[in-house]
């Protein structure tokens, strides 16, 4: 199972000149970085020196305004509010509100709008700081597109059918994107003068960089930084996907993610005394692995895999610690969408009108 979702990470340094994190000695002492669950990177030793000498540091991590939080999106989460906290660094937050149009991932740009607005008021109930987090909603903030012209006459109509397989029959929204989501991740550098930034995403997403990284050099920017997320798996075993429902969603109700825990796939014995007497994998048990990343220290996860091996805890019990936690991890996001007010939610949406100068 990981073997086979770690192919698009290993993809990357392979054949995409991606560098193994491992060749990064003094990584930070974070969980996503100590729990594996950070693969590559393009640049990263650069923007922990420029951050530990304390320059000026931004980074920005992008989400689709089609989608909703799952589970999976938890370590590029987490890795964002570390440095926010420990570094103060701000967060610059695109939600691409245009491109799920022009994807047909929504029917309208009005619902493209309207999910935007929802998942910065759910970021923000996520934990990020309202004035330290910045979201790029391209309605409202359009000046974007003034940065997006100015990069796209670096970039080709070849180099974008090569790299992401459009056709002359795809609408030209879609090819002219790319340019958009570089102006997304030069916007720090181009109006705050931020020249070390951080993009965290997943190996699916390295082509978007690849792109940006060419065109900033032929613009004389610096090349952004870029941190590769492992793909965690779905509660089946497989990749983790939407469409598939193999996810754990943070808005879904403790009824439906209790259901799924019970479901999820195991590596336990047939029989309770099979189980018992051989003990069970942890190694491609859902319920111990997302345990073991997300909710348990390293002392807890060994005695975990350790118990799970020998047989002493059973699958079910292991789904009922899963549950627990999910649950409660769970309940505490929804409650806290709740206490969001509208002031906070209105400081962290960047607008033409805005004095950004004072900003940062």
């Amino acid at each position: 199972m990981e073997n086979t979702l770690l192919q698009d990470n290993e993809k990357l340094v392979k054949e995409f000149g991606a560098s193994p994190i491992s060749s990064i000695s003094d990584l930070p002492d974070f969980y996503t970085f100590n729990k594996n669950l950070i693969y590559s990177h393009r640049d990263f030793e650069k923007f922990l020196k420029a951050l530990r000498k304390g320059e000026k540091c931004a980074i920005v991590s992008g989400f689709n305004a089609s989608g909703t939080i799952h589970l999976g999106h938890k370590p590029v989460f987490d890795t964002n509010l570390y440095f926010q906290k420990e570094f103060g660094v701000p967060v610059f937050i695109p939600i691409s509100d245009d491109e799920s149009y022009v994807a047909g991932k929504v029917s309208s740009q009005e619902e493209a709008l309207k999910n935007s607005l929802e998942l910065a008021k759910e970021l923000l109930a996520y934990g990020f700081d309202p004035h330290k987090t910045f979201f790029i909603i391209d309605q409202i903030y359009t000046n974007i597109y003034n940065l997006a012209i100015k990069l796209s006459k670096k970039i080709n109509l070849s180099e974008i059918k090569a790299t992401y397989g459009y056709k002359n029959e795809e609408n030209i929204g879609l090819h002219f994107y790319p340019a958009v989501q570089s102006a997304h991740i030069l916007f720090p550098q181009e109006k705050f003068k931020i020249k070390n930034v951080l993009v965290p995403i997943g190996p699916d997403e390295d082509a978007h960089l690849r792109i940006c990284r060419d065109i900033a050099s032929r613009l004389s920017y610096e090349k952004p930084s870029v941190v590769h997320i492992t793909f965690m798996p779905g509660i089946d075993g497989e990749k983790m996907s939407k469409s598939k429902n193999n996810a754990i969603f943070l808005k879904e109700d403790s009824k439906s993610i209790i259901k799924k825990t019970k479901i999820a796939f195991s590596g336990g014995q047939k029989t309770v005394e099979e189980h018992r007497k051989l003990g069970g994998n942890p190694d491609v048990d859902i319920s111990c692995i997302y345990l073991s990343k997300f909710f348990l220290d390293d002392k807890q996860s060994k005695k975990l895999f350790d118990d799970y091996k020998s047989g002493k805890i059973l699958s079910g019990e292991v789904k009922q610690m899963l549950a627990d936690e999910l649950v409660k991890f769970t309940t505490n996001f929804q409650n806290n969408i709740k206490k969001v007010s509208k002031k906070d939610l209105e400081s962290a949406i960047l607008t033409n009108d805005k004095n950004l100068d004072k900003i940062l």
